[in-house]
């Protein structure tokens, strides 16, 4: 009931927006603000997260005339949002900004380790977690923005295929076919990494 009543309320706000009360996009930013960083911090930089958040604020109020109003004002925005943080791995990608720091002997050290299926050496669970996630970080910096994306909502963040989807503004089969790219060419990246790493 209440999100229904909140529904009602966003689509009204938008239409008084559209009639020319633009300072009440305002109230779309406060209620939103946090939501939209939560969204974004799960796939850019933390010291990119203000102005990629205020890029989808941004983008958001351009696209207002295009706002249907039948699928909720929340589920709208939150497909901007990730195809802000998409078009932000694309730029990042193009312009090859990509951080190519090499990995350090440890990071190496757990990778062979996670890729045998051996324990991971001595290290606490918290630091054999944070070295994992920093490998993995590492790994999607090297893929193209459409595959990194498919992989960090259908298989970090667990969404299904179809709201993936719906949120990149793609088909579920195009899902389908790129996550199960991206996931063998993330394997086949680990796994040469492991590989030079054991030549060295």
């Amino acid at each position: 009931m209440r999100e229904n009543e909140d529904a009602k309320g966003d689509v009204e706000i938008v239409g008084r927006i559209l009639d020319g009360e633009t300072d009440a996009f305002a109230s779309l930013l406060s209620k939103y603000g946090g939501y939209v960083a939560g969204i974004v911090k799960r796939h850019v930089p933390y010291e990119e997260i203000e102005d990629t958040a205020h890029e989808v604020f941004v983008r958001a109020y351009e696209s207002l005339p295009t706002f249907k109003g039948t699928g909720g004002f929340q589920p709208w925005l939150a497909s901007i949002a990730v195809r802000t943080c998409f078009d932000y791995w694309r730029a990042r990608y193009r312009s090859k900004e990509v951080p190519l720091s090499a990995l350090t002997e440890r990071h190496q050290e757990w990778l062979e380790n996670a890729l045998s299926g051996e324990a991971v050496g001595m290290c606490s669970e918290t630091e054999s977690r944070r070295e994992g996630k920093e490998i993995l970080d590492w790994a999607l910096n090297r893929l193209p923005a459409e595959e990194r994306m498919v992989l960090e909502l259908v298989y970090l963040q667990e969404y299904s295929v179809k709201e993936a989807a719906a949120l990149l503004g793609w088909t579920a089969a195009n899902v389908k076919v790129r996550s199960f790219r991206a996931r063998r060419k993330l394997r086949a990246l680990l796994s040469r990494l492991s590989e030079r790493g054991e030549r060295q």
